[in-house]
């Protein structure tokens, strides 16, 4: 097997914020963790890169562009604040007055970070529509507020009949029977799924709990933390350290050990080179759900109906990224530090339709936001006077999209591929087209160009399909008809976007703490939103202006 064997109280496969959420705690109550990262840098989605072009530096977010909860009462500051971190990270607010931006060709909807000034702002722009409208925001708002309230166990699925009847009628009902139930029009329609990238599912089978929650979680604030998405992983790789546990990358793992019909460890280590072996009674996978259970797990010690439901789960759409440096300041041209939703017409079902065909949607559709708008303070996202830029749209889940035959997962190869630089030059190329509906003259200021396909991402995280949410929520697969955190094999527990919790940071953070409180069989989730701290904040390293959170998380 190579080197001799180790033990660990616990190992976590896989460091996105989950798997770091869940690893904190876990250490925070005396378990020895260990975190296994495949990657050369931690953090899962919520990491950056950086990039120098001509003696100038670039940092570049791949998964965290903006986010909700954290403010006071929020479920991400609750869970840093478990683990003694709530003030080493800041979120800086984005626009209250539009945090996004729908764009139409016959209409711009500013969304304000206020349920009173959003359904005010829509009435408005809406006149015709008030009793539709109304009735529409009182449901998902109401549903809004069960599922909270759900969310922070303040509420179970029992008293749903007596205390939340509104999200027992319409919670996991398609979103769009609620707006063909109070016959809202096509453009109304538009502008109340505007945003509905974040969570990339086809209209007619997002639950209304979906839709609901993700309006309600940007309409108490939206935020972006100060020093990009790797401040918050950095963070909890301290808390780790910091409570006995480490996180090491360049580690990817093999094989989940079961012996005798339990989780014995894991063997670690390149394929390519002998295994390491270590041992530990509990196992948290954070890592893609598929191959948890065929590949690190293996259908043997599964059992058949496990093996039929996990195979039919359908994945998330994926996304495709592009990266621009500019070199100008948008912030001195006046504008504001908002999301850019762009849509070339109002058949979001459509847009779908062409997804699931294999094709990139004729229809314009793109997402367009400005890390150096929502963060100024901090010198490494871009030069003095320049723009940090990303633009990006929903992808096929098909490779051959691409020209791709095989993933990276499995061997393939397709990086210097000209058909593949081509295909994914011309999506480059018509997605910086449309970003000029919000910037007219984008092109003459391009300095540094970069893109991501969905290929890119299944290379370094291995997620299958290459999505970055995960298993798809939709209708038949939210809420407990999804897996996790247990498993039917005693010592194997899953957290990340594809368990209950769902994707979104919010979401795999509350999962990580949920996977802790099931090895520890605990309830952790209540206390820590009620303030409590689990981690000694006096462990932890001294705050100092030359930390560097992505060298933290090597």
């Amino acid at each position: 097997m190579g080197a001799e064997s180790e033990s660990w109280d616990a190992v976590v496969i896989g460091s996105g914020l989950g798997g770091l959420a869940c690893a904190a705690y876990l250490c925070a109550a005396g378990k020895r963790t260990v975190v296994l990262e495949g990657h050369y840098v931690a953090g899962g989605n919520s990491q950056v890169f950086r990039r120098k072009h001509k003696g100038q530096e670039w940092e570049f977010d791949v998964g965290i562009h903006y986010i909700g909860e954290c403010g006071r009462d929020g479920v991400i500051t609750a869970v840093l604040n478990g683990v003694g971190l709530a003030e080493r990270v800041v979120f800086r607010p984005l626009d209250p007055d539009g945090y996004s931006t729908l764009h139409f060709p016959d209409l711009t909807f500013r969304i304000p970070a206020s349920w009173e000034k959003y359904r005010a702002r829509l009435l408005e722009t809406f006149p015709a529509e008030r009793e539709g409208l109304e009735a529409v925001l009182d449901v998902m708002q109401g549903v809004a507020r069960a599922g909270n309230q759900l969310g922070r166990n303040e509420l179970q699925m029992g008293d749903l009949a007596e205390r939340a009847p509104v999200f027992l009628q319409w919670g996991l009902r398609p979103v769009t029977q609620l707006f063909e139930e109070f016959k809202l029009s096509e453009r109304a329609v538009g502008v109340l799924l505007g945003e509905q990238g974040c969570y990339a599912v086809r209209p007619s089978e997002t639950p209304v709990a979906l839709a609901s929650g993700l309006t309600d979680h940007f309409l108490r604030g939206a935020y972006y933390p100060e020093g990009g998405g790797q401040v918050i992983a950095a963070r909890l790789i301290e808390a780790i350290r910091a409570y006995g546990g480490e996180v090491r990358t360049n580690c990817p793992v093999r094989e989940i050990r079961v012996e005798n019909g339990r989780v014995a460890g894991v063997v670690a280590g390149r394929r390519t080179r002998a295994g390491q072996r270590i041992d530990a009674p509990i196992v948290v996978s954070n890592a893609d759900l598929k191959r948890t259970f065929f590949e690190l797990v293996g259908e043997s010690h599964l059992a058949p109906e496990t093996v039929e439901r996990i195979r039919s789960l359908k994945m998330a759409v994926p996304l495709f990224c592009v990266y621009l440096g500019l070199d100008v300041d948008l912030a001195e041209r006046g504008m504001p530090n908002s999301n850019h939703f762009i849509w070339g017409d109002y058949d979001i079902e459509g847009v779908y339709d062409a997804l699931d065909e294999g094709r990139i949607p004729e229809s314009d559709m793109c997402y367009v936001t400005t890390a150096s708008l929502k963060d100024p303070v901090t010198a490494q996202i871009a030069p003095r006077g320049c723009t940090n830029l990303q633009i990006m749209t929903l992808a096929p889940r098909d490779y051959a999209t691409f020209g791709v035959e095989v993933g990276p997962a499995d061997g393939g190869r397709y990086h210097r591929d000209p058909e593949y630089r081509r295909r994914k030059q011309a999506v480059t190329d018509r997605l910086i087209d449309q970003a000029q509906d919000v910037i007219p003259d984008i092109r003459e200021h391009i300095v540094w160009e970069e893109a991501a396909t969905p290929i890119s991402q299944e290379r370094f995280t291995r997620s299958t399909g290459g999505t970055s949410y995960g298993i798809e929520f939709s209708c038949s697969q939210a809420g407990p008809l999804r897996v996790g955190p247990g498993t039917e094999i005693p010592g194997l527990y899953l957290c990340g976007a594809s368990t209950p919790s769902g994707p979104g940071i919010a979401g795999v953070l509350r999962g990580g703490v949920t996977a802790a409180g099931a090895v520890l069989e605990s309830d952790l989730l209540s206390p820590i939103l009620s303030g409590e701290v689990f981690g000694d904040r006096e462990a932890l390293p001294p705050v100092t202006d030359a930390w560097d959170p992505w060298r933290v998380s090597h």
